[in-house]
């Protein structure tokens, strides 16, 4: 995970937070809950749904009918799982939800779960369906409106519904499920067994549309960007005259954050920018000259690379590498947040994965502790401000295209809280391997921006090993350094697959790399996927 906002376990913290209280989710506009039944794509329903221009939250599936009532839905959505809905312990199904007045989709287990609720038949399989099948649709109804009978899907699961439940239209069967859709139009009850939230499944766009605009009459106006002058009216409100404080990162959540609050407050924000020497080339300078002399954000510049290097030296364990870096990063950070003086609030790019994954999708404002920077001290209590609590990744791109900032901030790849210190893998993160694995890096960036690729990538990064290997340049034998190449494509950093660069492309990479960095004798590329890989390498 990146360093693009400071998040803190801290008690102070955590002790402010209403445990009651929903994400602050626009008002005045028309929402559609996600129940999460454990479901690997999830995250991913809720997604697609704002894409399709409603409002969506994720929601535990145990949160209770009455937690769903209290935000007013036009309809409510049941995720997939991998449990069988016969396994002991498997979730289940509260009937008061199917109740509340609003129309209800079940996605997978989903279906699964209302067919036997309401008195399908479901059973497991002797073979699951794992992976792209065919769909075909012999009732259109209402869900299936105007899409082809034959269309292909995305299947994950292994019980099957053989009967939907009585009163319900069948539509669709799929290569190995005798009924992969059913709806009742009467009771606003829709199932299906496919996932429409995945790419893989061309008409699931299609399915989710009619039943967001057409089925449950809501507006599909949404949109992240709409949310600027509200969040604007939020931060006036909860912060009034106070003084407010940010640590800036300069990747894409702390900045956007960082520009909103300017936005609303003005000068009596200041933001805090710690260069520890393990950014990437002109980054520093970048984020100086974008915020203090673009924006004119008051803006604490600190030139603490010496200071992390000495507490570096002799260190190659990438997890003692990152809790040095958090470690001196709060240091740092505390020093010049009490030079400020009298500052009540943290600005925090917080985003709504982050609220999910901490376990706060109940409502809870709960405050993750972050794995790579690690958690502010104790002690330093602020009242956190958390603009983009509500949004995922991609929302937060548009909010900051639409607040003005440079598309090359806002398309600014993910990147690791100890920056380059965890990329020199197996040795210790030496000034002159920084620096090498600094140019190869520029070098591989630059490359990718010519080629017109940088924003076709979810992230691409050089790895310099501890290794050193033999070469000959110029009839001479070398033994010089090899820089790996990364480089990924992805929807959520949640399971990227490797990247086909044009061949092309990695041999002006490589030769550059070869011919300008006397460092550097051999490049290899990296053409492992998660799974089984990680994106980083530690």
């Amino acid at each position: 995970m990146s360093s693009d906002h400071l998040v803190t376990a801290s008690t102070a913290a955590t002790e402010l937070a209403d445990e009651s209280a929903p994400v602050d989710r626009p008002t005045a506009v028309d929402e559609v809950v996600v129940l999460d039944y454990g479901g690997q794509y999830s995250q991913l329903i809720a997604r697609r749904v704002r894409e399709c221009g409603v409002f969506s939250e994720l929601l535990p599936h145990h949160v209770g009918a009455e937690e769903v009532r209290k935000r007013n839905p036009k309809g409510l959505i049941l995720s997939g799982g991998p449990a069988s809905v016969y396994a002991d312990g498997a979730p289940k199904l509260d009937p008061e939800l199917l109740e509340l007045g609003i129309p209800v989709l079940g996605i997978c287990y989903g279906m699964q779960l209302l067919a036997l609720k309401l008195g399908g038949k479901v059973e497991g399989a002797e073979v699951g369906e794992f992976g792209r099948s065919q769909l075909t649709v012999r009732e259109h109804g209402r869900l299936f409106d105007g899409l082809p009978a034959d269309q292909a899907c995305w299947m994950s699961h292994r019980d099957t519904v053989f009967e939907a439940p009585p009163g319900f239209t069948a539509l669709a069967s799929s290569t190995a499920s005798p009924v992969a859709a059913f709806e009742s139009t009467e009771r606003g009850i829709y199932g299906i067994q496919f996932h429409p939230e995945v790419v893989h499944t061309p008409y699931g766009t299609d399915v989710l549309k009619t039943f967001l605009g057409d089925v449950c009459g809501a507006d599909l106006g949404w949109s992240a960007a709409s949310i600027v002058e509200e969040q604007i009216a939020r931060i006036r409100a909860q912060v009034g005259d106070a003084k407010v404080i940010c640590g800036l990162s300069g990747g894409v959540d702390s900045s956007v954050a960082a520009v909103l609050v300017h936005q609303a407050i003005g000068d009596q924000l200041t933001c805090i920018f710690v260069d520890h020497g393990l950014m990437r080339k002109n980054e520093g300078e970048q984020v100086i000259k974008a915020f203090r002399d673009q924006y004119k954000i008051p803006l604490v510049a600190v030139d603490a690379e010496d200071r992390f290097l000495e507490k570096l030296k002799g260190v190659s364990e990438p997890e003692a590498k990152r809790k040095i870096i958090g470690a001196e990063f709060i240091r740092v950070f505390e020093e010049e947040a009490a030079k400020i003086g009298d500052a009540k609030f943290l600005v925090q790019g917080t985003l709504y994965s982050d609220v999910i994954e901490s376990g706060g999708g109940t409502g809870a404002a709960t405050i993750k502790s972050h794995h790579n920077v690690g958690g502010l001290p104790d002690d330093l209590e602020f009242e956190l401000v958390e603009p983009l609590r509500a949004l995922f990744k991609d929302e937060v791109r548009a909010v900051g295209a639409e607040l003005g900032l440079p598309e090359r901030l806002v398309w600014r790849q993910p990147f690791p809280g100890p920056g380059l210190a965890i990329r020199v893998v197996g040795g210790e993160a030496t000034k002159e391997r920084l620096d090498v694995l600094r140019d190869a890096d520029y070098i591989l960036q630059d490359e990718i921006r010519n080629a017109g690729l940088y924003r076709d990538l979810w992230q691409s990064f050089c790895v310099l090993p501890d290794v050193r290997t033999v070469g000959v340049q110029g009839d001479e034998r070398t033994y010089g350094y090899v820089v790996v190449i990364r480089a990924v494509t992805s929807d959520d950093a949640m399971t990227a697959d490797w990247a086909r660069l044009p061949y092309d492309l990695l041999e002006q990479i490589a030769s550059r790399m070869i011919n300008e960095l006397r460092e550097v004798n051999r490049v290899v590329l990296d053409i492992t996927s998660k799974p089984p890989g990680t994106i980083e390498w530690e």
